[in-house]
């Protein structure tokens, strides 16, 4: 578990550097169109929106609440793989080393209920 707080950390640090980086250096709108005019940008951004949906499925069965989950949602769909990164490591911290806590969240109270 420890292994994952240190990738997860990494990754969002990464990420945010990049995010940074490139809005600084780059041309959001004109690169974007540019890449948006071939076959293998639009299918890159397909792939990468499916990756964030199933990532954001998960956060809202784990979340189990409405307002977090929407909130999540919304930044994963702004800020892609940060936001997966920044919340793999805060629930590797708050799970504890328990990995049923880690991947049930606030679910795994219906599990022990019963």
């Amino acid at each position: 578990m420890k292994t994952g707080q240190i990738l997860s950390f990494t990754g969002a640090l990464i990420m945010a550097f990049s995010i940074i980086y490139g809005f600084v250096r780059g041309d959001f709108s004109g690169e974007g169109s540019i890449l948006l005019s071939m076959i293998w940008g639009k299918i890159s951004l397909i792939d990468v929106y499916i990756g964030f949906l199933i990532f954001s499925a998960w956060i809202i069965y784990r979340e189990n609440h409405p307002g977090r989950s929407t909130i999540w949602f919304i930044l994963m769909m702004i800020f892609g793989s940060f936001t997966a990164c920044l919340y793999l490591f805060l629930n590797f911290r708050q799970s504890r080393g328990d990995w049923q806590k880690f991947w049930y969240g606030q679910r795994l109270k219906e599990f022990s209920s019963s």
